[in-house]
């Protein structure tokens, strides 16, 4: 299959992102090896450790050298995510974090450094979805886009968009504009004009057995063979692929459970 992105876009030279334009995505694993492995096979990632975390062990996911993720090893006793999670930019990080307590939101973890490479915050929103709030630093965000193996889109699912909306835009000023006709309760978000994510109401409870989450998109150039990949190296599917207005996608989780989703296009 021809790939549809062009030639890479990198982000350089950048010292800061829009606030709300969705910059990064994380995760935490038990097996940081092993999880290595399955994204490294996937995506053709490699890692490099950019110095240590409070948080515990954690490595950057690069291709052709450009940061475009990040995998921690869990803290035994500490309450994180163990899904993908979206990073959400911010120019103040404590300022995000008060916000979201007003607005009905829970803080987890911070506001904190990351050394130099930025502040954060984990938080969930009002209707228990998990997401960060990044202030970065030497790390704005993700270098390389608009190739296979780094973040293409991020969707928000949700029982009601009604119940989360507000939230967001609350803190981000976001646009929210109807996804698509076909799709009942489906809104684009929007800074400045331009889309930079998604928010899905499922009716009932969001799929795959998660509350409501943000959901990572990555680019393949072949869904169907990044399907197959991802099974060959221990991932389950839980979505096969099918064509959907954003392209051919698939919904897959990697070998502790984690939850993301392949799609062409951009």
């Amino acid at each position: 299959m021809t790939e549809v992105w062009g030639s890479p876009r990198r982000i350089t030279g950048e010292t800061r992102r829009t606030p709300g334009t969705p910059c990064w995505t994380s995760l935490l694993a038990h097996d940081l090896a092993a999880t290595q492995d399955f994204y490294g096979g996937l995506f053709g990632w490699e890692f490099y450790s950019p110095g240590p975390r409070q948080l515990g062990p954690y490595v950057r996911a690069t291709l052709d050298g450009q940061d475009v993720a990040g995998l921690g090893e869990r803290t035994p006793g500490r309450r994180l995510p163990t899904s993908w999670t979206t990073y959400l930019a911010t120019d103040d990080a404590d300022s995000a974090a008060e916000w979201i307590r007003a607005c009905g939101g829970t803080v987890g973890v911070g506001p904190l450094d990351a050394e130099d490479a930025g502040r954060l915050v984990l938080a969930c929103d009002p209707a228990g979805a998990p997401f960060g709030a990044w202030q970065g630093g030497e790390l704005v965000g993700a270098a390389l886009a608009g190739v296979p193996g780094t973040p293409a889109w991020h969707e928000l699912l949700t029982r009601r968009t009604s119940t989360v909306v507000k939230f967001y835009q609350a803190l981000f000023g976001y646009e929210a504009k109807p996804a698509d006709a076909s799709e009942e309760d489906a809104l684009t978000l929007c800074l400045e004009g331009r889309p930079v994510a998604a928010v899905r109401g499922t009716g009932g409870a969001p799929p795959h057995g998660q509350g409501p989450h943000w959901m990572t998109y990555f680019a393949v150039a072949d869904v169907d063979a990044a399907t197959a990949r991802a099974v060959e190296l221990g991932g389950a599917v839980l979505t096969p692929p099918h064509e959907a207005q954003a392209g051919r996608v698939a919904t897959v989780a990697d070998p502790e459970g984690a939850v993301f989703s392949l799609r062409t296009g951009r």
